[in-house]
């Protein structure tokens, strides 16, 4: 357990969030909470319930990727588990981590399984066939306890630190939204290997990770999600294809959100013109090379 160190990364999350997920994880694992601003307000109830627990800001959001990077260079431990806040570790979790690295040290990255989500995949395969296999598999509980795959959710990872020599794992110009998919990619590119764990299982709350009571900042929290999916997506095939192949990929979505976005005026639901708008400037601003500059306003 001396280790690992848990890195989990908050933006404006609410306590109860916190709070929740510390406590799933075991007493002797020290834990490094960053926070992606220049203050964490609930700094003084944390470190009075914890004493396996210290924080760090990193002065403004740097995103997923930025603020995981940040919290990567602070570890000093052989292995790092990346943990959302908005994730809730089984009982059997830390029990399991010690066997789950023995049994295959020479990994990379671990990814974990979800305890109650049977819709969204938590690993899988770049190649669609083989997607297909292992998602039929997987759904009928015919895979292996440790299995190899291309890539895993970003939510909880195991890193094995050893293996990276430059403690920026995640590229930055991603603010969020695949930064994981691109880690594994590059990973596969190198001859690294990649798993997911059934012993690693955990309860994912999701979108809970940057949480207000502020409607207007909620609203702001899913603007951004719907511009950094767009532009992310083009990105990462852009990256790790080509330009016309990430231009093939998403030049449906472009035009769909356009016609979304005159329909929904026509018809006056504001809400659903706000989501397209935002999807259509996040393909454009990605198509014309603009860096993910996007942010969230707390005002």
């Amino acid at each position: 357990m001396k280790d690992i160190t848990v890195v989990v990364l908050t933006f404006n999350t609410s306590e109860n969030i916190i709070l929740d997920c510390l406590s799933s994880i075991d007493k002797d694992i020290k834990i490094l909470i960053v926070e992606n601003s220049n203050k964490f307000i609930h700094q003084e109830k944390i470190l009075s319930k914890f004493n396996n627990v210290s924080i760090k800001c990193t002065g403004k959001n740097l995103g997923y990727g930025g603020g995981n990077n940040f919290g990567i260079a602070e570890a000093n431990t052989d292995y790092i588990l990346i943990l959302n806040p908005d994730v809730i570790c089984s009982e059997d979790f830390f029990s399991n981590i010690r066997s789950v690295i023995e049994e295959n040290n020479n990994f990379s990255v671990i990814g974990c399984q979800y305890l109650h989500d049977k819709i969204f995949m938590p690993a899988g395969f770049f190649d669609k066939k083989k997607n297909e296999k292992f998602v039929k598999n997987f759904r009928n509980g015919k895979i292996d306890d440790l299995s190899e795959v291309d890539w895993v959710t970003g939510c909880s990872m195991l890193l094995n630190n050893k293996k990276f020599k430059d403690k920026k794992i995640f590229d930055e110009n991603y603010f969020l939204y695949f930064e994981e998919f691109d880690l594994c990619k590059s990973l596969l590119d190198k001859g690294e290997k990649i798993f997911t764990s059934k012993k690693l299982r955990i309860h994912h709350l999701g979108f809970k990770s940057s949480l207000d009571n502020n409607s207007t900042y909620k609203n702001n929290i899913n603007h951004v999600r719907e511009w950094h999916w767009m532009w992310s997506s083009f990105y990462f095939y852009k990256k790790n294809f080509n330009y016309l192949y990430a231009l093939r990929k998403t030049v449906g979505k472009l035009i769909s959100s356009f016609f979304k976005i005159l329909f929904y005026s026509l018809t006056l639901n504001k809400i659903e013109k706000e989501k397209y708008k935002y999807r259509f400037l996040g393909i454009y601003n990605a198509i014309l090379n603009k860096p993910s500059s996007f942010r969230v306003s707390n005002d």
